[in-house]
């Protein structure tokens, strides 16, 4: 009979046939995050398994894709890939984005109860929508500045909004914020337009909980504003709390669009609940009357980036004080049960200083006295039953009643 290899064997086989990401994704080592993003996101679409139902190489190939983006969208985990290959990547801990709308009700309930758990799921926009966008057959509703826009948006579905800004509005910079009162999840989308007319998407930001309500926001004011992706962080801090707070800014990155050009701009909101429909509010405006706020917004930023880099020297001295008090409390402990252990040996000898046999004392003789004992208490206990003086019962007085005189 042939022999099967041991699941350990296949796993390095196919660690062995693992193409170079960049090589996947079409793009060279000195790619931008934004030319990585866009390759993954035309080749996921490509081999989707929405579009490849019965393509079991087109589903290895989407699988190839996906791992190859997630090693490449994380910016620590393509700095050690860079530096060593594959195996300096902890490929256990890659995660993966699911496309909710892919998924049948069954799977769609576990995530769901996982999400409920705790655990991060992190989730892509449909293949389906972004394939209507590419191919320019979604409908896109005028957004005016300033003006805000209440609607609801199913689940896995997209609305586009377009919004057209000046030369004199570029300048002071564009926001666009969505936020949903019944804090559901959702995703702000943008879109750059392809020379043939259709929308490829080009940034998206997660909507996170802040207070009573759930909010995104996009900010285009001319200078590098960053963006702060948990996710990651999220499985991090299940397996070590320590390591979460140290990589707790390493998600904080700068946004690969700075401004806008004057012209048509389009954005969607999508609905990334896993069962219920999104209530949301859209909004754009010029960012020309919030002059202190970005000065602040920028002050902030850089102190923020200041602070991740102090925290990454402080993170060396945190493992080595840790080291070395892990090692003095082991030495405790171990210390501890010498010293009890030479206490046990001093009172031994002090013990075998006696000219007499050892005193031990015999089972049956404990036995014997405690049953001695026992029936010496119960004779006791008769005997003082026997000498109480009886009460009489109250049936037994004698009760002397006098006749009342006649009056």
């Amino acid at each position: 009979m042939p022999a099967h290899g041991s699941k350990s064997e296949k796993q390095d086989a196919a660690v062995l046939h693992r193409r170079d990401p960049y090589e996947v994704l079409g793009v060279s080592r000195n790619s931008t995050d934004q030319e990585i993003k866009s390759a993954y996101r035309r080749m996921a679409l490509k081999y989707h398994p929405d579009k490849n139902a019965n393509d079991p190489k087109a589903a290895d190939m989407f699988k190839e894709v996906t791992f190859s983006y997630t090693i490449l969208s994380d910016p620590e985990k393509r700095r050690q890939y860079d530096a060593a290959g594959f195996e300096a990547v902890e490929t256990e801990s890659q995660e993966l984005e699911l496309d909710l709308s892919s998924l049948g009700a069954v799977n769609t309930m576990f995530a769901a109860l996982f999400s409920k758990l705790g655990v991060p799921i992190k989730t892509t926009v449909s293949a389906t929508v972004l394939e209507e966008a590419l191919n320019g057959v979604v409908t896109v509703h005028p957004l005016p500045l300033g003006t805000p826009i209440s609607k609801k948006v199913e689940k896995q579905c997209a609305h586009f909004y377009s919004i057209m800004i000046s030369e004199e509005e570029t300048q002071g910079g564009l926001v666009c914020r969505v936020q949903s009162p019944d804090k559901s999840k959702f995703k702000l989308l943008y879109f750059d337009r392809e020379e043939t007319g259709g929308l490829n998407l080009a940034l998206q930001e997660e909507s996170t909980k802040v207070g009573k309500v759930t909010s995104a926001g996009m900010y285009f004011l001319g200078f590098p504003v960053y963006r702060l992706d948990q996710t990651a962080n999220s499985m991090t801090a299940a397996k070590d709390p320590d390591a979460a707070f140290f990589k707790k800014l390493d998600g904080f990155q700068p946004c690969e669009i700075t401004e806008l050009k004057a012209g048509t701009h389009v954005f969607a909101v999508y609905g990334d609940n896993f069962f219920k429909s999104v209530s949301y509010t859209i909004e754009a405006f010029s960012a020309a009357s919030f002059a202190e706020e970005k000065e602040n917004l920028r002050t902030v930023e850089a102190q923020i980036l200041t602070k991740r880099v102090e925290i990454s020297k402080f993170e060396t001295e945190y493992r080595e004080v840790l080291a070395q008090f892990t090692e003095m409390t082991g030495r405790y402990t171990q210390e501890m049960q010498v010293i009890d252990e030479l206490l046990k040996q001093r009172n031994e000898i002090h013990a075998s200083y006696t000219t007499g046999p050892p005193i031990k004392r015999s089972r049956s003789r404990i036995r014997g006295s405690f049953k001695d004992a026992k029936e010496d208490s119960q004779i006791r206990e008769r005997k003082s039953t026997r000498d109480r003086p009886k009460k009489k019962k109250w049936f037994n007085i004698q009760l002397k009643v006098e006749k009342r005189k006649s009056c």
